[in-house]
């Protein structure tokens, strides 16, 4: 599976079908899509569409090539098309997501409530330390998938590991992501989307149903590894969440 997405990320702006991955993996095509789901969580069509998505949020930070040139090089035919999916996955248009160096200023909820109160419900738990390296502020969220991408159900951010709590959670099927960036290492994060001083975890998928205690969601972070999908949605600026706590 490594050596796969090794091959997706070395032909983003080609044609990939399954037939080709499943041939590097050396498996037939149905038994590569069953482990590579089992592996990474998700497909190998969205697992590569991410990792294109990730090499344009690169791209826009790292060179002056222009939006049109971009959606071209990670395999884009249409510049609409690839500006619509990177503005849904990563939250900022791209002029946008260029123009504040790959930082939103906050993140939006998806919004999402079935409207009446009693069957929204509450998940909380703990987030515990990496064991090795130190890890910043940790955002927690909740999303209807296990990439983490556009705007989450629920979200919290926290100052340091410990306890989260998530209130307000409409029923539904979700999973907890959290992740973290090293101190002093966001600017590199943004530019290469790919570092062990990204920090990663998980939890679910987690079922809200209607009079049904939710257990405790813990999450255990640790370094982004090959397998892990990419973290699509744009980091959140520390500066700006300094700046809030100092005012308030």
């Amino acid at each position: 599976m490594r050596r796969v997405i090794e091959t997706m990320r070395e032909h983003l702006g080609d044609e990939l079908t399954i037939d080709d991955m499943a041939r590097t993996a050396m498996f037939s095509k149905f038994h590569f899509s069953r482990v590579f789901r089992q592996v990474t969580g998700i497909s190998p069509g969205r697992f590569l569409s991410a990792l294109r998505l990730q090499e344009a949020k690169r791209l826009l930070l790292s060179t002056s090539l222009s939006v049109a040139d971009i959606s071209i090089q990670v395999g884009y035919s249409s510049v609409g098309t690839f500006s619509s999916r990177f503005k849904s996955c990563v939250g900022l248009a791209p002029t946008t997501y260029r123009q504040h160096g790959g930082f939103a200023p906050l993140i939006l909820t998806s919004g999402r409530n079935d409207g009446e109160e009693t069957r929204l419900t509450t998940v909380q738990g703990k987030i515990w330390a990496p064991t090795t390296g130190q890890c910043g502020l940790i955002f927690v969220g909740l999303f209807p998938t296990c990439i983490p991408q556009g705007p989450p159900v629920r979200c919290t951010v926290l100052r340091r590991p410990g306890p989260y709590v998530l209130e307000r959670v409409p029923q539904g099927t979700w999973h907890l992501l959290a992740h973290s960036v090293a101190p002093g290492n966001e600017k590199i994060i943004s530019s290469l989307g790919r570092d062990p001083s990204l920090y990663v975890g998980s939890y679910g998928p987690i079922t809200v149903r209607r009079d049904v205690v939710v257990k405790p969601a813990d999450v255990q972070l640790r370094p982004m590894g090959t397998l892990d999908p990419p973290v699509l949605l744009a980091l959140l600026d520390v500066r700006l969440v300094a700046l809030n706590s100092v005012a308030s």
